[in-house]
């Protein structure tokens, strides 16, 4: 499959989508910003865009949810997810509602553009790492992502399913990933 010409980033970081974008216009695609789910779902409509890279992170709504309307109107146009709090119980999901492909910030335009055609880039420069054991603070981390998911992104409910007071689960929830 070649790069799509038009493909429609769905991001709320202006200052980000503004780099992103202009890297994948240097590559020869079209590209139209959304800054959420409300404004994406029109240009998916009015615009026809070729592809779409969704952020999970949007002020009107969850990238799923996105993920999940854009490929129930355009199932043949593929639809990556891209964001900075990646967890492996969001990213099953979002290959479950139609996602191609689940990329974690930082990745750049040759990625991106990789993944929407269904392929992997390999560094070149990488080099073979061992699978490490995660640290219980990650294992915690991804248990918490997927009895979220499992409660439709519901903090109250999910904090009942953990067993813990509602308040530490946002505060957990409003830090950073924690490194492998």
């Amino acid at each position: 499959m070649k790069n799509p010409t038009s493909l429609l980033l769905v991001e709320d970081d202006q200052v980000f989508s503004e780099r992103l974008r202009k890297a994948l216009v240097a590559r020869g695609c079209e590209v139209f910003v959304s800054g959420s789910c409300a404004a994406a779902m029109v240009t998916w409509r009015q615009d026809g865009p070729d592809a779409a890279v969704v952020d999970l992170r949007l002020p009107d709504g969850h990238g799923l949810s996105l993920v999940r309307e854009l490929h129930a109107e355009h199932p043949e146009r593929p639809v990556v997810v891209l964001t900075s709090f990646g967890s492996i119980a969001t990213a099953m999901e979002a290959v479950r509602w139609g996602a191609r492909d689940y990329l974690t910030k930082p990745a750049d335009a040759e990625q991106i553009l990789a993944a929407l055609r269904g392929e992997r880039l390999i560094q070149s420069n990488s080099k073979e790492v061992p699978p490490e054991t995660p640290s219980l603070d990650r294992v915690e981390w991804e248990h918490i992502q997927r009895v979220l998911t499992d409660c439709d992104g519901n903090i109250s409910q999910a904090a009942r399913w953990l067993g813990i007071d509602r308040r530490t689960l946002q505060r957990k929830l409003g830090k950073y990933p924690p490194i492998r």
